[in-house]
C-alpha cells in the first residue's frame, strides 16, 4: 500500500475497525487507547487527546525519537479515520512521576535541564500494573523493587505503590543491560569514540541501540533463552554481566527504600527464566533473600521461602497489563476532560 505514512495507517485503520464492526456481533469501537512513551511534565495521568495534546506529544519526539513520533502518528491516523471518537493515551513516564525531585534531576546547568534533559524513567505502565497486583500477594509490603525483564530491562523501586527510583534515566538506552542496548555506560568514553572519530553520531546510536547488550557482550544473540543454554564462556559472562548489574542496583534501590520487604520479577525474562531468577537471589542472600528451588522451577507466583526475610514474586502480565489501563481510560473518555497535568515531584521518601 503506496502513499505516506499517516495515509497508510490511516486506511488501515478504516479497513481493519470497519471489518470488525461488519463481522462482530454488536460490536462498535467507541473509543481508543494509545500507549505512548513520553508525556512529558505535563500528565501524570492517561490523557484525552485532542489536537493541541498532540502537537505537545509530538514535540517531545526528539527527546525519544524511537517511540515517540510513531505513537503520534497512529493517533492522527485514528482521529483522520473516525473523527469525533475519542481516543486516550497512557503514558509510559507518568508513573514515575512521583519520582522526588532529586532523582528526576541531573547535575546540569538549568537551561540543559529546561530543554528536557531529565530523568524521566520508562516502563511505567507495567509498574503500575504490578503496583496494583502485588497487594493481592503481599498486602504488607511497602518497600518494593520490580524488574520488568524483557528484551528492554529495567528495575523501579516503588515505596507505598508510588515510583521512587528507576533504572531508565533520559531514554531507553540506560540501567540495565538489555537485548541488543547498552544500558549504563560512561559519558566520557562515548565523548572519546566521537572525537576520535570511530563513530559519527548516527553509527554510535546504531551501535548502541543494536549491536549492544547481552548481543554485544556474547557476540552471538541477545535472546536469554539462547544464552543461559549456551556452552560459549562469552553467553554465560553476558547472563552474569545482566544479573550483576540487577544485584548493583537492587543493592542502592533497597538503600534508597530505606530497606526492602518484596521483590517482583515480571515481563519475559523476569517470567520465564528460572535460571535467572536463581542467580540474583542467591547474589542477594545478603538482603535476606530465601529462594524456594521448587517454587522457582515452577514460576510461582511466590518463589521465596516462608522465612525470607524479602519475599519474592512472579507476576505474570500475560500481554494484558497495558489494556485494563487503557480500556478504563478509553471508557472515561467520554465522561472526562483533558487529563490533569503532572503533578510537583514528590519529597524524598519517608521509610517510617
Amino acid at each position: 500500500m503506496g502513499g505516506r505514512p499517516c495515509a497508510r495507517h490511516k486506511a488501515a485503520l478504516q479497513f481493519l475497525i470497519t471489518w470488525l464492526e461488519a463481522n462482530l456481533a454488536d460490536t462498535r469501537v467507541a473509543a481508543a487507547g494509545h500507549r505512548v512513551v513520553l508525556g512529558g511534565t505535563r500528565f501524570s495521568a492517561p490523557a484525552l487527546l485532542d489536537g493541541e495534546v498532540l502537537d505537545y506529544l509530538e514535540s517531545l519526539s526528539e527527546l525519544e525519537p524511537s517511540h515517540q513520533p510513531y505513537n503520534v502518528r497512529g493517533a492522527r491516523a485514528f482521529a483522520e479515520a473516525f473523527p469525533g471518537r475519542p481516543q486516550v493515551a497512557c503514558f509510559d513516564t507518568s508513573f514515575h512521576r512521583t519520582m522526588p525531585e532529586v532523582a528526576q534531576s541531573y547535575a546540569l546547568p538549568q537551561d540543559v535541564r529546561d530543554a528536557g534533559v531529565r530523568h524521566w524513567g520508562f516502563h511505567g505502565i507495567s509498574y503500575e500494573y504490578i503496583s496494583r497486583q502485588l497487594p493481592k500477594f503481599a498486602p504488607q509490603a511497602r518497600r518494593v523493587i520490580v524488574g520488568h525483564l524483557g528484551g528492554g530491562a529495567s528495575l523501579c523501586a516503588m515505596l507505598d505503590g508510588r515510583s521512587v527510583e528507576t533504572t531508565m534515566g533520559f531514554g531507553g538506552l540506560t540501567g540495565l543491560p538489555m537485548a541488543t542496548r547498552s544500558g549504563d555506560v560512561p559519558q566520557d568514553a562515548l565523548l572519546y569514540l566521537l572525537r576520535t572519530r570511530r563513530f559519527d553520531e548516527t553509527s554510535l546510536e546504531k551501535m548502541l541501540y543494536e549491536r549492544s547488550g547481552l548481543l554485544g557482550l556474547s557476540g552471538s544473540s541477545g535472546d536469554m533463552r539462547v544464552l543461559q543454554d549456551s556452552d560459549d564462556p562469552r553467553a554465560r559472562f553476558a547472563v552474569e554481566c545482566f544479573v550483576y548489574a540487577m544485584q548493583k542496583f537492587t543493592g542502592a534501590y533497597a538503600s534508597v527504600l530505606g530497606g526492602l520487604d518484596a521483590f517482583v520479577f515480571t515481563a519475559g525474562i523476569g517470567e520465564n527464566s528460572a535460571t535467572v531468577r536463581a542467580a540474583l537471589c542467591d547474589r542477594l542472600a545478603w538482603l535476606g533473600f530465601r529462594l524456594d528451588a521448587s517454587a522457582n522451577a515452577t514460576g510461582g507466583p511466590r518463589i521465596s521461602t516462608q522465612d525470607s526475610a524479602v519475599s519474592v514474586w512472579v507476576i505474570r502480565r500475560r500481554g494484558t497489563d497495558d489494556r485494563p489501563a487503557h480500556a478504563g481510560a478509553a471508557a472515561a473518555a467520554n465522561r472526562a476532560g483533558p487529563a490533569r497535568p503532572a503533578a510537583p515531584s514528590a519529597p524524598c521518601p519517608s521509610h517510617r
